[in-house]
């Protein structure tokens, strides 16, 4: 007993000096969906508002593929030692459920840092579909079932989930096109390929709303948007009860010392708590949060317990 505790005394010793001098490299940020996505965004945003205060250049790496599960998975099997880290949004919890084999665990194979951020989306459509409204919509979609395409950023990530909820609280069918991330889902809905899309952060959305290549529906939250204050919310467009908004967080290996993870999350907190930060993150349609590790994880087992009830009742699978 006495050997056990004095080599935990040593171990904890060995990780406060080591995290007494980190970090004396480049950290990376694994986002594992492709550039032009929210994710993207929130990752690099979060390198920029880090590398001044952790005095070493933040590097983002994005490993798409697979719902974000290529990307989640290679940092989960980074050396845990706070010089890989990871971005990520609702995927990380639900590909559990859409996927019959998921090869990490969103609570018990990292460690949490930090709950960023909270986003809603607009709902867009191509200017050939013939609606301006979402009671248009939903008109339109009852008469043509499973014929009006919406695109997502593939198999139960943020607009494919919204979509879903959008057709179950319609009751209608309309019919999901997957890709592999949020900036090639935009693109084929700004070239017609698809009809409709959910773009994650609003502001991304309106200059192809002002150029006309693209027409909002509706946004997701209960409130309308003060970067847009024009597009109405799904409800007031004409879906009483509807509301989407979810989140980003920053995630680091398991094993990470305690000291490390407690270094992180204080950075980040003191440098997206600045008036500045809030505005910069809001322009961007992005809520700060910038929570302690204890309340993300708090949030991650709510998120589980939701949404499994979610995918079930509706049976959401990825393809």
């Amino acid at each position: 007993m006495k050997r056990r505790l004095a080599f935990m005394i040593l171990a904890f010793n060995a990780a406060c000096a080591y995290a007494a001098d980190y970090p004396v490299k480049p950290v990376r940020i694994i986002t594992p969906f492709p550039p032009g996505g929210s994710v993207d965004l929130v990752a690099r945003l979060i390198g920029a508002d880090l590398s001044k205060p952790l005095g070493q250049q933040v590097v983002i790496d994005n490993r798409s593929g697979a719902s974000g599960i290529i990307g989640t998975e290679v940092a989960k099997n980074a050396a845990p030692d706070g010089y890989t880290l990871l971005v990520n949004t609702l995927p990380f919890v639900t590909n559990q459920f859409a996927y019959s084999k998921v090869p990490y665990d969103p609570v018990n194979d990292f460690a949490a840092i930090s709950l960023l951020c909270s986003v809603s989306s607009v709902l867009v459509a191509h200017p050939t579909l013939p609606v301006n409204s979402m009671k248009d919509l939903i008109a339109l979609a009852r008469s043509k079932p499973n014929q009006i395409t919406y695109g997502t950023a593939g198999a139960a990530t943020n607009p494919h989930i919204a979509g879903e909820l959008l057709n179950n609280l319609a009751k209608i069918k309309l019919l999901a096109v997957h890709y592999k991330g949020g900036g090639p889902a935009t693109i084929a809905a700004i070239s017609g390929e698809t009809q409709l899309y959910f773009v994650n952060a609003i502001p991304e959305a309106l200059p192809f709303i002002q150029a006309k290549k693209l027409k909002a529906l509706g946004i997701t939250a209960t409130k309308r948007n003060p970067s847009a204050p024009q597009i109405p919310t799904m409800a007031e467009a004409g879906l009483p009860g509807y509301e989407f908004t979810t989140w980003q967080i920053l995630a680091a290996p398991k094993a990470t010392p305690a000291p490390i993870i407690a270094t992180l999350n204080e950075k980040v907190r003191a440098a997206l708590k600045t008036p500045e930060a809030v505005q910069r993150w809001q322009d961007r349609g992005l809520d700060v949060i910038a929570s302690t590790p204890e309340e993300m994880t708090a949030h991650l087992n709510r998120e589980i317990t939701k949404w499994r009830v979610v995918f079930r009742e509706q049976g959401i699978k990825a393809e």
